[in-house]
């Protein structure tokens, strides 16, 4: 029968991954990602039980989630210009050692946060067209019906997209292969015990000279204000940082982080207050990113207080 639960259900499991791949990648959000998806699968519901004809759910379901991601991003413009200090994404955390939620497993292989910063600069339209070919893989023909764009105008979307996205620095995106993944996730380990313990040799040692360090606390959260940039300065930065988080009892856990090795941070009681992403290449860490805005945290687990500012009236 058409648009039965079973029939709903199968396309759900099939396609959930992929689609909130490309929720998130046009949102950078992972309550809104989830929120399209469930939106894009009513909206196939709806159709079959008005009688419909679906001949391909896939397509009408990545079209969907495309189009309701591009309205998103229209209606967030404005906060995005407001947002207090740096913005980065809501973190996509998969633990490490294990396999995590298959959405999120998925999508963890395909974006990183630097990325998803670099995508910030383009149109709704322009992030669609660009994730749709040069992330998922999409032919111009697919890329076109999706977006509603004519082929010939989604190949000149694309070109300035990657113009636009190259200007802004080479961001990388993909996740490591296995071998890589195992240097990274080793790299991680010794990178934050060394900050847990204080080793100010061991942290510069893991550092490249223009590492830089960036944090998200929204106005919310203590954060840096700015991004911290060189070797000596963001080893200071961590030795204090972990100097005080000792003192209050938290710790951190390895993590992957949108498909990058990190770790997440709870507080005395197991409750998150942090979650870092690292950006290794040729043996050392090129950046480090902190999401402290408790806004963002509350998909991974119960959030902690110990990082939040006063409101303020």
């Amino acid at each position: 029968m058409p648009g039965s639960a079973g029939e709903a259900g199968a396309a759900e499991t099939e396609y959930r991954p992929l689609l909130f791949s490309i929720a998130y990648g046009m949102t950078g959000s992972v309550g809104d990602a989830e929120d399209i998806v469930q939106d894009a699968f009513l909206g196939l519901t709806r159709a079959r039980r008005a009688g419909t004809a679906i001949a391909d759910p896939k397509a009408y379901l990545a079209t969907a989630v495309t189009r309701l991601g591009i309205n998103y991003l229209r209606s967030a413009r404005v906060r995005r210009e407001t947002y207090v200090g740096d913005w980065l994404p809501e973190p996509v955390v998969v633990p490490s050692g294990g396999p995590g939620p298959a959405e999120h497993a998925e999508l963890a292989d395909s974006l990183s946060m630097a990325f998803l910063v670099l995508l910030e600069a383009l149109s709704p339209v322009e992030r669609a067209v660009f994730m749709l070919r040069e992330v998922f893989g999409y032919g111009y023909p697919d890329v076109a019906r999706i977006t509603g764009k004519t082929e010939v105008n989604c190949r000149q979307i694309f070109a300035r997209a990657r113009q636009r996205i190259a200007a802004g620095g080479q961001a990388r995106h993909i996740a490591p292969p296995p071998a890589r993944r195992a240097e990274g996730e080793e790299l991680a380990r010794r990178f934050f015990e060394a900050a847990a313990g204080g080793d100010m040799d061991a942290l510069l040692g893991m550092l490249a000279p223009d590492v830089v360090a960036q944090g998200d606390g929204g106005g919310k959260a203590q954060a840096l204000g700015k991004p911290l940039a060189g070797r000596q300065q963001v080893a200071r930065l961590l030795a204090g940082l972990f100097r005080e988080l000792r003192a209050l009892g938290a710790s951190v856990r390895l993590a992957w982080v949108n498909g990058q090795p990190g770790a997440v941070g709870y507080d005395a009681a197991g409750r998150v207050f942090a979650v870092f992403e690292l950006e290794v290449a040729n043996g050392v860490v090129q950046a480090i990113r902190g999401v402290v805005n408790p806004d963002k945290l509350g998909h991974i687990g119960p959030v902690s207080d110990i990082a939040r500012l006063p409101e303020r009236d």
